[in-house]
This record gives structure tokens, sequence and C-alpha cells, in this order.
């Protein structure tokens, strides 16, 4: 009896076995096909950044203008760090003939300018904001490096107008391209021929750098300037006078810088009446012309033409 219950033990318990690892199997394979249907029918989008409904902002920087006009991070600011812009920020720009409608803010007519009067002296007055009792702010745009191709149609579709200085160095490889800015609004007036630091230099080195742009500028555009701004803002006693030689009417700094999407203000968070505000021609051109813009809105004020609020010229 016991010699023949042993082996009988032994044969179910090797049975079992080989059940349950027949049963281990078919989970197995059953497991790894779900797997394998569920990674060959999804696809994940990545998350889409929308664009900022108003303008990044920042602390002024050492409003200083940059020589090569290249997005270069911005220079100290006295311990303090510059905010980078929001992960929301779009940083591309619309594909050509695309619509900008839902990021320029709609603005009307700017009123009837009231011209100013500009004092008498041996130089030009220098002016970072216009004495001026209308609700308006000046956009100006320097130098000319970067030709963005949607300069043009951001111009047409805000119906803006804007004061642009232009550095003929930066210029001359594409002159046109500044033509057609000219034709949708925007006032051409003189930066230099080579865009050096006039401040300390002869007067004859600086009446060369100033009427020489002047000149030229005049005879590519059927148009001499009137208004003059230095590079990097910096200037002395002989800048102002020589822009006076030279048949200028006034010299401009700024109040409000923009570069790469981000507003930085020398005085508070908000455009004032009569500010003038300064971007280049740069890579980032669509996101700052944009962002000046909607400061410019956020403030109640309307963009206006410097040379609408200057004394009209002798020969005008």
């Amino acid at each position: 009896m016991l010699s023949t219950a042993r082996p009988r033990r032994v044969a179910a318990l090797i049975g079992a076995c080989l059940a349950l690892a027949v049963a281990l199997t078919a989970c197995g394979d059953k497991n790894t096909g779900h797997s394998q249907a569920n990674g060959a029918g999804t696809t994940t989008a990545a998350p889409s950044a929308s664009p900022s409904t108003g303008p990044s902002v920042g602390p002024s920087d050492d409003d200083t203008d940059d020589p090569d006009d290249s997005p270069t991070a911005p220079r100290s600011t006295g311990g303090q760090s510059s905010p980078k812009p929001s992960a929301s920020k779009s940083t591309a720009a619309a594909p050509p003939g695309t619509t900008y409608a839902d990021r320029l803010p709609k603005f009307g007519s700017p009123p009837p300018p009231h011209r100013i009067n500009l004092p008498e002296g041996a130089g030009v007055p220098y002016y970072a904001r216009i004495p001026t009792d209308q609700p308006v702010a000046f956009l100006t745009i320097d130098d000319g490096w970067v030709k963005h191709p949607e300069a043009l149609e951001l111009l047409r579709e805000s119906g803006v107008k804007v004061t642009i200085f232009l550095t003929i160095n930066a210029i001359k490889d594409n002159p046109a391209y500044f033509k057609q800015l000219r034709d949708a609004g925007a006032d051409i007036e003189a930066h230099t021929l080579t865009h050096p630091e006039l401040k300390g230099k002869s007067y004859d080195f600086q009446r060369r750098e100033i009427c020489g742009s002047a000149d030229q500028l005049g005879q590519l555009y059927g148009r001499r300037p009137t208004l003059f701004r230095p590079p990097f803002g910096d200037k002395d006693a002989t800048t102002l006078k020589v822009a006076r030689d030279c048949g200028l009417q006034a010299g401009f700094f700024w109040k409000e810088t923009v570069d790469k999407g981000i507003v930085r203000y020398q005085e508070g968070n908000t455009v004032k009446q009569g500010d003038i505000i300064l971007m280049h021609f740069r890579d980032r051109f669509v996101d700052d012309f944009i962002a000046a813009l909607q400061a410019i809105s956020a403030a109640g004020l309307t963009p206006a033409l410097l040379t609408d609020y200057m004394p009209a010229p002798p020969h005008a």
C-alpha cells in the first residue's frame, strides 16, 4: 500500500507543476499583446505655447544701444537679474502671409499733432520724452542690420507709423528693403555712417558721420532726414552742434527699450505720454514690435511719428 501511494503523490505533484507553468505562460503572452497594441495606436501631442496677451516686462537696462545690432544679452543691471521671457511666450514668427491680428493691438488714428517749440542754441535739443499734452508715444527702430522678412507685413497689418534711424553701413547691402518700409509709413532718419562712438571725437569726425549719413539717406530715399540719434545714445556738446550745423532739428534718446520681446522701463513699469521707445532691426523683430505696441496700448496711448511733433522744417 505504502509503496503504491507514494508514486501516485509524486505524479500528482508533477502534474500540478505542469499546469501552473502553462497558466503562467498564457498570462504572460496576454499581457505582452496588450502592451504592443497600445504602443502601435497611440501618439502624444506636444503642448503648444500660447502667445502672450501683453508685453513682457523687465527692469531697464543701462540704456545703451547695441553697436552690431546682434541680439546680445542685456548688460549688467546693477545686481538685478534680467527676467527671461515667459514659457508661454511665442518665440517663433508666423509664416509670411499669415495675419498677426490676434497679437497686434488695435489703435485709432493718432490725434492731430501739437507741434512743439524747439529751444534755440548752439546745438540741437536732445529728447528722451517729447513734451506733449497728447496721449501718444513714439516707436523708433535703429540700425538696419537684420532685414526681417515680416517687418513690412507687420507695419501694414498694424497701420502704425514708426521712425527708423538707419546706419549707412547696415543698409547698404539692401537699401530697397527700407524703401518698402518707408512706403508703408516708416519715417527714415539719420543714425551715422558707421555707428561709431561719437562722444569725445573731433568736430570733423562727427561731421563726417552725421552729415554724411543724412546726405546719403536723402539721396537714397528722396528726403533728407531732419532728426538724428547718436549711436549708443552717447553724445557731447560737439555732437549736438554738428547735428545743428548739418541741418538737423533734434537728437533723440529713449525712455523704454525692447529686446527679445521684453520691454524695459527707465521709470516705473508703464509707457508714459510722450515717451520714445527704442527697438532694433534684429532677429526677434516680430516679438519686439508686438511687445512695444502692446506696451503702448496698455498705457492707453497711440503710436505717433516724431516728425509730426517737430516744427515744420523751413524747406517743407
